[in-house]
Order: structure tokens, then C-alpha cells, then sequence
């Protein structure tokens, strides 16, 4: 009889060859996808191939997407993309997204990450690739430039760290709440670096991009992987997204009795969350931040400004205006988010109520583009608000999700959205 297996292991033990694997093992995997960005690709990883005198190993297996020095603003961020862009044009890179929006969520759009699939990103929130049923996970530039020349990588197979989810959420309730509640109830190392996996009917009924949320805060749970076993919706998302191939949802699943480690939850229990400056291990019910006044609110990156985080934030602002003096900037996660919102309306609630749309791109939230004033308490609905982390030193940055966002927004103070939806 097979050992059971969690599905972290059934993907790793894909990935080096093997039937299974056992937890603390060290086992070097093939990668099936390796994806970089702008800040942590060519500039980088261009000198050191060259000074090896390497080549890339699979150029079709690469996805480079510019998102965080654009729109360039200065001389330095115009040179880091016109190392990307001549790189990608040099190297004949099939898979470049150019100023389309955030890494995390435009290689999902375009069906690159699927179930079963090994994949290493260039940036901490990788783990997003969990959402698929795919082993994800970020590496530095000196371990890509490894899998860039040879398609490998070791890993030390992890423990598994079962969330799961009972009860249903209420609304004005979200992913990004739940993931607020595990990261302050658990702190920021709480993953230990092992693999987290989301289940239970609550994970279940939710969005793809809901997902997507989960298994990219799964970095700032302290986790390798965020990982959700595939299922239908998983199957019609990337149908949509244009694969074709057949998917073979019920390998991509945790055996019951696999050794895991497991923690209960209750979706109907839970409040909206807000993490306190300066990290989102700070999280509590929104009650607790209650009336703290508010000068900026900012929906925007992977984590807070897909298209479903838009329809979140539009559903609060319909018919209302922001507070007096508040500055509310939304940059869409992609333009084929933006568009769709467009479509929909949802971009002109958000202008009729006041905001400012920026361009999709990691923007602020990678502390780029100036656009958070120093001294401001800003509502966000980014991963992080470690200090200076959205550019600004002196900014406290609390972190919520978007029907919290828009209705903090709408009230000049930290705000409860379901006094919004009543």
C-alpha cells in the first residue's frame, strides 16, 4: 500500500520523478514554469549568465512580466526596463507581458499556471500559483539563475499545515479577511515555512481570484506554499483563460488519512480584519480600529485590486462620495481586470465617488510612484504595511480588504463594510 500523501507532496514527488515522497526529504525537482519580473530579473540575472557563459534553458518554459518599474517615472526606473525589454528581445522570450498589470495576476489570466505544474517566481508572492493546484513558491535571483540555466531545483519536502474553513462567510466578508485572521492569530512565521493548504466548504465557495488571495498571503503567513486542491471552478477559470488541455482534478488532491497538521476554522464567526502599522500580523476584528481616522485610502495590488476586489469596492461607494479632504487611489491589478470593470460600470462608480485611477501596475505597494504622502494613516488593501514599505517612512498604513477600504473611504475613519451593505 502507497504511503498517503498530502498534495504537496504528490507535486513534488511529480516534479523529481518519484511515486512518493516522505516529509523532511531532500529531492531535486524539474521546473515547469520559472517566471520573473522586471526588479528581480534580467538586471540581474542578464551579468551573471553572461559572466558563465550560459544559456537559458527553456525560453518557452520563462514568463517575464514588467510591472514594477512601470510607468517608468525617472532615469533609473527607464534603464531597469530597457534592460528587460532588450534582454526579453535578445533572448526571442515567447512570454512577455509589458505594463499589463502585476506578475501574480496576469500569468494565471493567461492560463500559464495549471494543476500538477512545478513553478518558482521571482517575488515573495509567487505562492499565488497555489490557488491552481500548482507547487509555487518564490526564490532570489541567485537560485533563478540556477533553474534559468538547468530547469531544476532542490526542495526539502515540507510538513503540511491543513486551514480549513467550516461554515460560509458572511458578506462584506472575505478572503483577504480570513487571511488577515490566520496571519494575526498565527503571526508571520507561522507557516514555518512548511506547505499551508486552504480547505473546507468555506475555501471551497469561493472565486478563483478569492483564492488567488489566499495562497498570496500565504508569504506573509511565513509559508513555502499556499496551496488549494483544484476543483471545478478551478477547471472553468482556466477554460475561460483559454487552456484546453484536459486537467486532471482528482490526482491534485490530499488523501484523508495523509500526515497533516490541522486547525480549524469558522468562516460565519468572522469579522472583517484590519492589521494595524506595521505589519499584518497585527490583525484584529475591525471593531478594534473602529474610528481611527483615515486622510488615504489605496485599492491596489495583486492581493486587492482584481476584478472581483473592484466589484467589492464599487458595491460600497455606489451613490456615496468619499469624506472631505480623503484621497482615495485605486490602481487595477490588470488591464483585463480594468477593462471588464470597465464594461461593467465599476470604474465609473469609482470615479463618480471620487477616486483616482492609477496605472495597473505594483505601484505603491511596492513603494514606487511617490503617490502615498508622508505623515498620512492610509487604509490599504496591500499585503504588507511594514514601514517605508509603501514608499513613505512616516505613512501609517493599515491593511483591510476592499469593502473596507471603500467604506473607510466613505467615512474618513477606519469603517465596518457591513454597515455599508445593510
Amino acid at each position: 500500500m502507497a504511503q498517503p500523501q498530502t498534495l504537496a507532496q504528490k507535486l513534488i514527488a511529480a516534479a523529481c520523478g518519484r511515486e512518493t515522497v516522505a516529509e523532511g526529504e531532500i529531492v531535486t525537482c524539474s521546473v515547469d514554469l520559472a517566471m520573473f519580473h522586471d526588479s528581480s530579473g534580467p538586471r540581474r540575472l542578464k551579468p551573471m549568465l553572461e559572466e558563465l557563459g550560459a544559456t537559458l534553458w527553456d525560453p518557452s518554459r520563462i514568463v517575464l512580466v514588467i510591472d514594477h518599474y512601470v510607468p517608468e517615472s525617472d532615469d533609473e526606473s527607464r534603464r531597469i526596463v530597457r534592460i528587460a525589454r532588450d534582454w526579453a528581445a535578445e533572448q526571442q522570450l515567447p512570454n512577455v507581458y509589458d505594463s499589463v498589470g502585476i506578475c501574480h495576476v496576469v500569468v494565471p489570466q493567461h492560463g500559464h499556471i495549471r494543476p500538477g505544474m512545478f513553478c518558482v517566481g521571482g517575488d515573495s508572492h509567487s505562492p499565488t500559483g497555489g490557488a491552481f493546484g500548482a507547487y509555487m513558491f518564490g526564490i532570489g535571483s541567485t537560485e533563478m539563475l540556477g533553474v534559468a540555466v538547468t530547469g531544476q531545483i532542490w526542495v526539502k519536502v515540507p510538513k503540511t499545515l491543513m486551514m480549513h474553513w467550516r461554515g460560509q462567510l458572511a458578506a462584506g466578508v472575505t478572503a483577504k479577511d480570513m487571511m488577515l485572521h490566520m496571519i494575526g492569530r498565527y503571526g508571520m512565521n507561522g507557516g514555518r515555512y512548511q506547505a499551508v493548504e486552504f480547505c473546507g466548504e468555506a475555501v471551497r465557495a469561493l472565486s478563483m481570484q478569492e483564492r488567488m488571495t489566499l495562497s498570496n498571503m500565504s508569504a506573509e503567513l511565513g509559508s513555502q506554499v499556499g496551496l488549494i486542491a483544484p476543483d471545478e471552478t478551478t477547471a472553468a477559470w482556466l477554460r475561460d483563460a483559454g487552456v484546453t488541455e484536459e486537467l486532471d482534478l482528482d490526482r491534485w488532491q490530499s488523501d484523508s488519512e495523509a500526515d497533516a497538521e490541522r486547525h480549524e476554522f469558522d468562516a460565519a464567526a468572522l469579522a472583517p480584519q484590519v492589521a494595524a502599522p506595521h505589519s499584518p500580523a497585527n490583525a484584529r476584528g475591525v471593531d478594534t480600529y473602529h474610528d481611527v481616522p483615515v486622510q488615504v485610502a489605496y485599492i491596489g495590488a495583486c492581493t486587492g485590486a482584481k476584478l472581483e476586489d473592484l466589484r467589492a469596492a464599487a458595491t460600497v461607494l455606489r451613490g456615496r462620495r468619499l469624506a472631505d479632504g480623503m484621497q482615495l487611489m485605486v490602481a487595477p491589478a490588470s488591464r483585463q481586470d480594468q477593462e471588464q470593470a470597465d464594461r461593467e460600470g465599476v470604474m465609473q462608480v469609482l470615479r463618480d465617488a471620487g477616486a483616482q485611477v492609477l496605472a495597473t501596475s505594483c505601484g505603491a505597494c511596492a513603494g514606487y510612484g511617490g503617490s502615498i504622502p508622508d505623515g498620512a494613516s492610509v487604509i490599504a488593501t496591500t499585503a504588507r504595511n511594514f514601514k517605508g514599505r509603501m514608499g513613505s517612512e512616516t505613512a501609517q498604513v493599515y491593511l483591510a480588504s476592499p469593502y473596507t477600504v471603500a467604506a473607510s473611504a466613505v467615512a474618513g475613519r477606519v469603517a465596518d463594510p457591513r454597515e455599508f451593505l445593510a
